[in-house]
């Protein structure tokens, strides 16, 4: 693909307290990512500046007032310098409401450039749920965040890729005793049916989902729980009657070795710890964090900001790489639509 065909991804640097700004600037440095979108920084210069002295790399960048004004024939990396956050007004490795603010408001800024068409997608750098809520940005998580934002209507979840596994979940950031109630016959169809539309829109033709149970060795034939018989199955079977290749549900501590071994593209589990301890221990450096439903494509590495080993230059940035790979996959894809339409 040409470099003017290419996608255009804002980046966002993530929370400054945390490892996004280091991660930010050794991927520009390495320009490898220059291969599958035109990046353009969306934050502020002495964040990437911060990045850059605590990755230990030179970064040459220009700035521009917005995405569409980038030139970009030329080689230094474009940033739409938004002077908003000055990083030495906060300490490393502790979570602050200031910054926890700031980080929504240069979110809020690339989610206003994707909506004016100016870039194709958002891959931001880890941010602190907590930070931002306390901040003002009063929302569970980023997803219901961004949803507002563009005032979306219809269902919307995250969903996790590791490599070429995709998992998505019934219910999400609550606590365990409100997930349970929440797993009804509709959030399962609701899900199956998010999870398979989203699979199709990054290239998966026909999408494998494997369904978890809900209670030990899927409830033991009722013994365990009966929400396998009265609820899980039938949801699945009426999604399978619909055309989703769906299956389950299976045990939870064994549906991720079957789906690992490639029997399936995902897995659908009911609740956040369910998938989130498989997927992390296959491969915490390199799952990425999608937002399915949305009509802007957001993608951020899944692990967090990583306070332990903030400034020491070592933070591995290969979730990230693949969060803007996904994210410029899905972005090609729908710009191909929008052609063909």
């Amino acid at each position: 693909m040409m470099r003017d065909t290419l996608p255009v991804l804002a980046l966002v640097p993530g929370d400054c307290t945390g490892i996004g700004p280091e991660q930010t600037a050794r991927l520009l440095h390495e320009g490898e990512m220059d291969k599958v979108a035109r990046l353009v920084v969306v934050g502020d210069a002495r964040v990437l500046d911060m990045g850059a002295r605590q990755a230990g790399v030179p970064l040459t960048y220009r700035r521009y007032e917005s995405p569409a004004a980038v030139d970009w024939s030329r080689t230094e990396v474009p940033l739409v310098d938004l002077g908003n956050i000055d990083p030495s007004a906060f300490e490393l490795g502790v979570a602050s409401p200031d910054s926890g603010r700031l980080t929504g408001d240069t979110l809020a800024r690339a989610i206003d450039f994707a909506k004016a068409g100016e870039v194709d997608g958002v891959s931001f750098a880890p941010l602190n749920k907590q930070a931002m809520f306390k901040g003002g940005w009063r929302f569970p998580d980023e997803h219901k965040m961004f949803a507002h934002l563009l005032a979306h209507e219809g269902p919307f979840s995250e969903m996790n890729v590791l490599e070429n596994q995709w998992m998505t979940r019934v219910t999400s950031h609550v606590s365990l005793r409100t997930a349970l109630d929440q797993v009804t016959f509709e959030s399962i169809c609701r899900a199956l049916k998010l999870a398979d539309d989203t699979m199709r829109k990054a290239g998966i033709e026909r999408p494998r989902i494997a369904v978890a149970a809900l209670n030990p060795h899927a409830g033991e034939g009722g013994l365990f729980g009966t929400e396998e018989i009265d609820i899980i199955r039938p949801a699945v079977e009426e999604m399978a009657a619909q055309g989703i290749d769906c299956s389950g549900p299976f045990p939870a501590d064994t549906v991720y070795l079957k789906a690992f071994s490639g029997a399936y593209d995902g897995v659908m589990a009911m609740y956040h710890d369910q998938g989130q301890i498989a997927t992390k221990l296959k491969g915490f450096n390199k799952g990425v964090t999608i937002t399915a439903g949305l009509e802007v494509v957001f993608t951020t590495p899944a692990h967090g900001t990583a306070f332990d080993i903030v400034g020491k230059g070592v933070a591995d940035i290969g979730a990230f790489k693949s969060a803007i790979r996904l994210a410029a996959r899905v972005a090609t894809r729908q710009m191909e639509a929008r052609a063909a339409a």
